[in-house]
C-alpha cells in the first residue's frame, strides 16, 4: 500500500472479506456434500455443473486466495466424475490447473487440501495417452497432505484408498480406520459421514 489511509482501510476490511470468504467457502462445501452424499446418481452432473458455476463466482470474487482455487478443483474433479467418458478428461485438466495455482499461491491453505485432491487426481486419472495418471506423483502428494494435516479425514482416506489399488492392503487398513477415529469437522457432518461410510467399505471389502 502506498497510502496510510489504505493501510488502516485495508485493516479495517480484512476481518470483514475474511469472514465473508469463510461463508461462502462453508456454503459451498456443504452444497457439495449434498450433491455427493445425498443426491441420487443420476442427478449429480447436472447438480455439479451448476455448483462449478458458482464456484467460478466465488473464484473471480477472491483473487489471490487460495481456497477457492482449492474448491474449484475438488468440484471440477467430482463433476468430471458424474459426467464419466472422454468428456471428463477435460475437467480433470481443469481441475488440476486450479489446484496448482492454489498451491503455488499457499500450499498450506485448508490443511493441505491441495495436495489431497491433486493427489486423489493422479492416481484415479488414467495414465498416457489419455491422461495425466502418474502413480508416483499421486503418492508424493499424498504423503505431503500427510505431513500438514495427519489427522485429516479426506488426507487418510485418499491415502488409504491409494494404496488399495497399489496391493498394500494392510497398510491401507491403517488409514482407513484412522478415517473411522479421528474427531469429525465441524459444519462437514454431510461430508464426514459420507467419507466414513466409503472408507467403512473399503475396510469390508478386504
Amino acid at each position: 500500500m502506498k497510502w496510510i489511509v489504505l493501510m488502516m482501510a485495508g485493516v479495517v476490511a480484512m476481518p470483514l472479506w475474511a469472514s465473508d470468504l469463510e461463508t461462502e467457502l462453508v456454503g459451498i462445501q456443504q452444497h457439495w456434500a449434498k450433491i455427493q452424499y445425498q443426491l441420487p446418481e443420476s442427478e449429480r452432473e447436472k447438480a455439479f455443473e451448476s455448483l462449478n458455476t458458482d464456484v467460478e463466482t466465488f473464484v473471480a470474487r477472491y483473487p489471490g486466495r487460495a481456497e477457492p482455487l482449492i474448491w474449484q478443483g475438488i468440484v471440477l474433479s467430482t463433476y468430471a466424475g458424474a459426467k464419466g467418458g472422454l468428456g471428463a478428461l477435460g475437467l480433470v485438466k481443469e481441475a488440476r490447473r486450479s489446484l496448482e495455482e492454489a498451491l503455488a499461491i499457499d500450499s498450506r491453505a485448508l490443511d493441505g487440501s491441495a495436495y489431497t485432491s491433486l493427489g486423489s487426481l493422479y492416481y484415479q486419472v488414467p495414465g498416457w495417452p489419455l491422461g495425466f495418471g502418474d502413480d508416483d506423483k499421486a503418492r508424493r502428494y499424498l504423503q505431503k497432505a500427510l505431513i500438514i494435516n495427519p489427522d485429516g479425514i479426506d488426507a487418510n482416506f485418499f491415502f488409504g484408498d491409494f494404496l488399495l489399488e497399489q496391493g498394500e492392503p494392510e497398510r491401507a487398513q491403517t488409514y482407513l480406520r484412522k478415517v473411522l477415529q479421528v474427531p469429525g469437522r465441524p459444519g462437514r457432518e454431510v461430508a464426514d459421514t459420507g467419507r466414513r461410510k466409503e472408507a467403512q467399505e473399503r475396510i469390508n471389502a478386504l
